[in-house]
């Protein structure tokens, strides 16, 4: 199986891409995982939030095949505990998805076309963290997940 993580925006901070390269790397180690960024769309100011998702939506649908399994970042989705992640991963693994995408949307999260599409939604937490250290945090949670799955060192109960 393969992750990819899809992602509206440049990471500005640059401490913040420095711990996202770094799990990142330790990632490649268990499975074969891509973080794509669609960048900013111009001229924002003239487009209602409506229109910002609509073409955002159309950018995310474009990096997506008809073969993948569309998770979103989203604070309506299902909440996991660090365990019930890597289960959760091992599931799809063992489904034979051949490609697991999930999308961190943007400021005014994702439209209905988009929403249409996913197979699922997933929240990091209740509570509202930056989309840009919502990347860095899931990345994270990837790389726990699969040190669970392999019993691991890194994660603690």
């Amino acid at each position: 199986m393969n992750i990819k993580l899809i992602a509206i925006g440049k990471t500005d901070n640059k401490n913040l891409q420095s711990l996202i390269d770094e799990y990142q790397k330790r990632l490649s180690f268990y499975i074969k995982f891509d973080l794509e960024i669609i960048p900013d769309i111009k001229n924002v100011k003239n487009l209602s939030e409506s229109q910002q998702k609509e073409k955002e939506g159309e950018l995310i649908l474009a990096k997506i095949t008809p073969a993948d399994q569309l998770i979103l970042l989203d604070e309506n989705g299902k909440t996991f505990s660090s365990v019930g992640f890597s289960a959760e991963l091992q599931k799809k693994m063992n489904s034979g998805v051949k490609t697991l995408v999930f999308v961190i949307g943007g400021p005014y999260g994702f439209s209905e076309t988009v929403y249409a599409k996913a197979q699922g939604k997933i929240s990091l937490s209740l509570m509202t963290f930056s989309h840009q250290m919502v990347r860095l945090f899931f990345i994270e949670q990837l790389y726990r997940g699969f040190t669970i799955l392999k019993n691991e060192p890194y994660h603690h109960q």
